[in-house]
């Protein structure tokens, strides 16, 4: 038989009615499909971008902070905000050039340079509502699941916190030790975190920026007040907690150990500075600054984020 009879019999087959031909039509418009979406899937994988995460008590300025990165310097006052109930993302652009000398206000396009793209996450500050915050940082690789990924399992990698605090209400009694006892909550989880490591290779490192917001104000302490003030507020926490620790049976020498317990910092130390955080791979810095106003303004904070992301 030639080859041309054998190719007009296979035509004849398939266009002639039968169960084959008619299953294995149907078979191939049904997987084909399947098949394509696979291989495109998997030789283009979704790419998730690195993350900095926006802590701090309400009406610290977290809200207004995203807004300026996200449109720029404004003419008119910002617009008033008010407590988030779940987290919200942006996606900003810093100059993977020389980050150290980048600023926000920068059009990345016009000066040609080359952007690496990552996400702001501005999350709530009521204190009913930080609990899902500080569980994502309890994690050898903390991640958060971002409202701009679209793809339902990607989540972005954490690489830096930003606590922001509002300077001019610190120099008031009452909002220093409420704003204290979140910072200690947020740098006792990251505590743990290192210690809840897998055999001897530890948790990457996670900077913290603690953001002096409204030096614009008369009456805002500058960056090293509220510095030494939170630090010695954090100490005040510890000695209270340990002391409630103590009170409720629990041993000296297991307070000691602290790894699990409200310890924070460095063992034995009579006072409490961000200096001990070092101990576990946790860099804090404090740097003021302010969103409106007359100020220094946020370019500090913006090459901080930078320069870690």
């Amino acid at each position: 038989m030639s080859l041309q009879q054998t190719l007009k019999d296979l035509l004849e087959a398939s266009l002639t009615p039968s169960p084959t031909v008619i299953l294995f039509g149907l078979a191939f418009c049904l997987l084909a499909p399947i098949l394509l979406h696979f291989l495109y899937s998997t030789a283009t994988p979704y790419t998730t971008l690195p993350s900095v995460l926006l802590l701090g008590p309400p009406g610290a300025g977290k809200t207004a902070l995203t807004t300026l990165f996200e449109r720029g310097p404004l003419d008119l006052p910002l617009a008033k905000t008010h407590t988030s109930q779940v987290p919200s993302s942006i996606e900003l652009s810093i100059n993977s050039d020389d980050p150290s000398s980048a600023s926000y206000k920068t059009n990345l396009d016009e000066a040609g340079a080359t952007a690496k793209k990552f996400l702001l996450v501005d999350t709530p500050g009521h204190p009913k509502l930080r609990a899902s915050s500080l569980a994502r940082l309890n994690s050898a690789e903390p991640t958060i699941k971002s409202s701009l990924v679209s793809d339902g399992g990607a989540k972005s990698k954490i690489k830096a916190v930003v606590f922001m605090v509002d300077a001019a209400a610190l120099a008031d009694g009452d909002a220093l030790p409420s704003t204290a006892e979140y910072l200690y909550d947020v740098l006792l989880t990251l505590q743990k975190r290192f210690h809840s490591r897998n055999g001897s290779r530890a948790p990457a490192s996670m900077p913290v920026l603690v953001a002096a917001n409204k030096l614009d104000l008369f009456t805002a302490l500058p960056a090293a007040l509220v510095k030494s003030n939170l630090e010695a507020e954090l100490g005040r926490i510890r000695a209270a907690r340990s002391k409630g620790l103590l009170d409720s049976g629990v041993g000296q020498d297991d307070l000691a150990a602290g790894e699990e317990g409200d310890w924070l910092g460095g063992d034995g130390s009579e006072k409490f500075s961000f200096a001990q955080m070092m101990e576990f791979d946790v860099d804090v810095d404090v740097i003021g600054g302010n969103v409106t106003g007359d100020g220094p303004g946020a370019e500090k904070w913006w090459k901080w984020i930078g320069e870690r992301v």
